[in-house]
């Protein structure tokens, strides 16, 4: 979470510090729930819980890979959540024993590369067979 001036300060030293952001910007064509920022002012040590539009996540005495699921499904914009639950997914498959999994080489441009492939995945789920020409649909 990014905050403003002594944000900080407060976030630690609050009983129960809460953020909020909406779920998407941009008119929805950006999510804001993302796995990860070049720039942190609030770790996941300050923050206990998140509050968008879709609703909730109470990520008090959880672990960082059940905060990130709780996130997603709390938290994400319906039209986000099955490109979040597919990174972190692959992050658990790829990057195994890692405290919070992460692709390093991809995550922060997963989310485009995933929008740009959903015709392709489309295709893909229509017919089983994975075929060359399913990017042309």
């Amino acid at each position: 979470m990014n905050g403003i001036g002594g944000s900080g300060d407060f976030a630690r030293n609050a009983f129960i510090s809460i953020f909020m952001t909406p779920s998407s910007a941009k008119g929805g064509s950006i999510s804001c729930i993302v796995p990860m920022v070049s720039h942190v002012d609030h770790t996941e040590h300050d923050v206990q819980v998140i509050v968008t539009e879709q609703g909730l996540a109470d990520l008090r005495g959880l672990s960082p890979k059940q905060r990130a699921k709780v996130v997603i499904e709390n938290c994400a914009h319906p039209n986000f959540k099955p490109a979040l639950r597919e990174y972190y997914d692959r992050a658990q498959r790829y990057s195994p024993g890692r405290h919070p999994p992460h692709l390093l080489d991809e995550v922060y441009t997963f989310l485009p590369n995933w929008m740009a492939n959903q015709a392709a995945r489309a295709a893909w789920r229509e017919d089983a067979t994975v075929q060359a020409d399913a990017w042309k649909k």
